[in-house]
Formats: structure tokens, C-alpha cells, sequence
């Protein structure tokens, strides 16, 4: 690369403009990694688009930046001229105007976000360590006797807890342990109060309080000695500093964390409202439960006094007497004579059942007889013969005459008349009749 720019080069090449921008491009991009550059905000814009532009400078220079769109709409913050910021930069030139500048990946505010990285350092150190591990986590006491208090004697928290633990449970005992929240001076006296109060032992459980403010307010709580100093606690320790938005590294150590000093008081006690209804419930509850084991017992003692009642000789030779009556009384039933008449009366009613059984099997067998007659009557031939009509039979042999051919041949007639028999003898050869037509008068 020393000879393309060597005045004894024996050639020279000649570059056109883009070209040679197009290569100061890629030196400067291969050379530099990303970066980190903190300066002040000078001629923001923001298009269209949604890139922004703008330049980053101190007190002796400056350099335009570039933050593409993909970029911008990650940002937590919004910039503007005279911020002081953070940024995560690639150097690069923009080739079609030749100009040096810096490519933005991510963009903080320049003293919080030197915070914040120490943070996440930190944080990361110490979970690598387990100092932030569930399962070391300890058990609240419910409810607690004594409650100890870390905070400042004078700030707003203080005066929030005192009054939620008041209102909810006033039976608990709280002592308030006075120390810096902020500044230089609180960590250490953060950790010499955890320490007094694990020696000490006369809490319940601590809570650890702070009322909101910036990363700054708060940093005494991302302290890594009052992390420790948690873990290392007798006394289960509840965090309850700043926000509901604001985690500390006290927050991750301690055995619980509650988004406000407020709402750790409530996390800490019951209700004593809802414990005093619920001990009128369950005295509602005693009182039914005591007058329903009374009345049973009442009953039960009925009954036994009336058993014993039931057993005394008096009691017991009046129902004696009474079985007695009632076994004579049943005896006397069985006497032979009451038995004898009663089984005379059962004979009549019997005789009289059967007489009656009797007469109406007779009366249903003369009416069958009737009706048998009638039908007989109906087909026999001696009812022809009432009409005037006569039954010619042979007399030798009984048997009917049908035809006058069979009467010629009998010398022997009898005609059978209906109220009698007249013999007769055939004088000459039948003749012959003809038998009636339809029509014939």
C-alpha cells in the first residue's frame, strides 16, 4: 500500500474521486471496531424517513453522525441539541459528499448510561455467583412481631410505611433505623445497620426503603457491599426502593422486593380489617357450633333421663301388668268353647255358601238343558211331522223309504205319522211322479 502512494512508484494510478472515497472508506471501517464516543448533541434532525442526523461535539471538534431508522426505534430516550450522550458507533465516510462520520448502532444518555453499564456489570457479577438464586430466598414470618425499618428518619418513605402498618395491623412492633439513602456515606452506613441488625436478632424481618428518584438517587442501592450484606443477613430483608419502574441490585439480593415502601408495608402485614372480620366469623361460627353441642347434649340428656324413667319397678310393673292383661285377654280368645261356636258360625256360613253355590249351578244347567231341547226340537223330524207329514219306513228292517222303488220292493209299510204308526201294504207298482219344477202350481 506504501508504493500506490510512493512518488518513485513506477507507475502511477489514478483514482477517481468516488474511488478514492470508497477506499478511505473501507480503511477506516477495517481499521476501527465499534467504538464508544460520548459528546454533546448539535444540528438534530430527524426527517421523514425516521434516520436522524446529527453531530456529535466537544469543546475542540465535532462529527456529523448518522442513526438509521432500525436503530432510532430502539432508543429509550429522546434526543435532542445539547444532550450529552453515549453512543456505539462504526467510523465511515458517506461517500457522496466525502465526509468522515459515524455510523450510530445505539445511543444512551451519557451519565445514566455510564451508570447503567455499571449496573449490568454488576448485576451479571454477582447472579454469576448465585447471590441472586430462588432457592436461597427466605420465608416471610406471617404475621411479624417486630419490624425494622432502614431508611432515612425524615423522608417520605418512612412516613408512607409507618402509616400503611398503622392502618392495617397497629399491633406490630416497628422500630425505625436511621440511616443516608444517598450519597457516599449510605452505603456503608446501609451496611453497617444490615450488620447491627443480624448480630442484634430482635427483628422479624427488615425492610430496606427509599422513595423515588433518578439512577443517581438511587445508586447507594446498587451498592455491592449492601448486596452482600443482605445475603448475608440473619433476618429475612424486604427492598422496597423507588418506583415500581426502579430495580435495584438490593432489589435482586433481597428476599423480596416490593415495588414501593407503601406496598412492602402491605406485603409485610395483614389486614386488620379483614383479621377482624374473620375473627367475628369464626366467633359467629364458635357461638353456633357451642349452642348446637349444647342442645344436643340437652337431648341427649332426655333421653337418658327418660330411659331411666322407663327402667324404674314402678314403670316396669305397670307394663308388666299390662302384658299381662293383654296375654289374658288374648288366652280368653282361645278358650275351647269361644272356638267352638266360632268355627259352628263358620260351618253355617259355609253350608249357606255352598247351598247358594248349588242352587245357581242347578239353575245354570236347566237353562243349558232348555237350550239343548230347543236346538234338538229345531232339527229334529218329528217336528216335520206335526205339520202333517209321515215318515214311510219298511217294517222288517226299520229302515227309511226314499224312494217309491224301494217301497214297491218292502211287502211290509209302515207310515209314521205324529201321533202315531198306520201299517200299510202296497196293492200295485207305484207309479211314477214327476217332481215339481219351479213354477209348477
Amino acid at each position: 500500500m506504501s508504493e500506490l502512494f510512493s512518488d518513485t512508484a513506477p507507475e502511477r494510478e489514478i483514482f477517481s474521486p468516488s474511488q478514492l472515497v470508497r477506499l478511505a472508506r473501507d480503511l477506516l471501517e477495517d481499521t476501527f471496531p465499534l467504538i464508544w464516543v460520548e459528546g454533546e448533541i448539535s444540528n438534530f434532525s430527524r426527517p421523514a424517513s425516521g434516520h436522524l442526523y446529527f453531530s456529535l461535539k466537544d469543546a475542540q471538534a465535532q462529527i456529523r453522525c448518522a442513526m438509521f431508522r432500525n436503530r432510532s426505534m430502539l432508543l429509550r430516550f429522546r434526543p435532542a441539541d445539547g444532550a450529552r450522550v453515549l453512543a456505539r458507533v462504526r467510523v465511515s465516510l458517506y461517500e457522496a459528499r466525502g465526509e468522515f462520520q459515524l455510523i450510530v448502532e445505539h445511543l444512551e444518555e451519557a451519565g445514566e448510561g455510564a451508570l447503567l453499564r455499571a449496573f449490568e456489570l454488576l448485576k451479571a457479577k454477582l447472579a454469576a455467583e448465585g447471590l441472586f438464586d430462588a432457592a436461597n430466598k427466605r420465608p416471610l414470618p406471617q404475621p411479624p412481631q417486630r419490624i425494622g425499618v432502614i431508611t432515612s428518619a425524615t423522608g417520605a418513605a418512612i412516613r408512607d410505611v409507618l402509616s400503611v402498618l398503622s392502618r392495617r395491623f397497629p399491633l406490630v412492633d416497628v422500630e425505625v433505623i436511621p440511616v443516608p439513602v444517598q450519597g457516599k456515606e449510605a452505603p456503608p452506613a446501609i451496611v453497617a445497620a444490615l450488620n447491627s441488625a443480624s448480630k442484634a436478632r430482635r427483628h422479624d424481618v427488615l425492610l430496606l426503603a427509599r422513595g423515588g428518584g433518578s439512577l443517581e438517587d438511587l445508586w447507594a442501592f446498587n451498592d455491592e457491599g449492601v448486596a452482600r450484606a443482605i445475603r448475608a443477613c440473619a433476618i429475612p430483608v424486604v427492598s422496597a426502593v423507588g418506583h415500581e419502574v426502579d430495580f435495584t441490585i438490593a432489589d435482586f439480593a433481597a428476599d423480596l422486593r416490593a415495588p414501593t415502601p407503601s406496598a412492602a408495608a402491605e406485603l409485610l402485614v395483614p389486614d386488620g380489617t379483614t383479621i377482624r372480620r374473620n375473627l367475628q366469623r369464626e366467633e359467629t361460627r364458635l357461638e353456633t357450633l357451642f349452642l348446637r353441642r349444647l342442645q344436643n347434649a340437652a337431648q341427649r340428656l332426655d333421653h337418658a333421663w327418660a330411659r331411666l324413667r322407663a327402667q324404674h319397678p314402678r314403670a316396669r310393673l305397670q307394663r308388666g301388668g299390662e302384658r299381662l292383661a293383654h296375654l289374658r285377654a288374648r288366652l280368653q280368645t282361645q278358650h275351647p268353647s269361644i272356638r267352638l261356636a266360632q268355627r259352628r258360625e263358620q260351618l253355617a256360613a259355609l253350608r249357606q255358601r255352598l247351598y247358594a253355590a248349588l242352587d245357581r249351578r242347578l239353575d245354570r244347567r236347566r237353562q243349558h238343558l232348555v237350550e239343548l231341547a230347543r236346538t234338538l226340537n229345531a232339527v229334529s223330524p218329528l217336528a216335520t211331522l206335526q205339520r202333517g207329514y209321515a215318515i214311510l219306513l219298511d217294517r222288517d228292517n226299520g229302515e227309511v223309504l226314499r224312494t217309491a222303488e224301494a217301497a214297491g220292493k218292502s211287502a211290509h209299510l209302515v207310515a209314521r205319522l205324529a201321533d202315531g204308526e198306520v201299517r200299510l201294504r202296497p196293492e200295485a207298482k207305484p207309479r211314477t211322479v214327476r217332481k215339481a219344477k219351479p213354477g209348477d202350481d
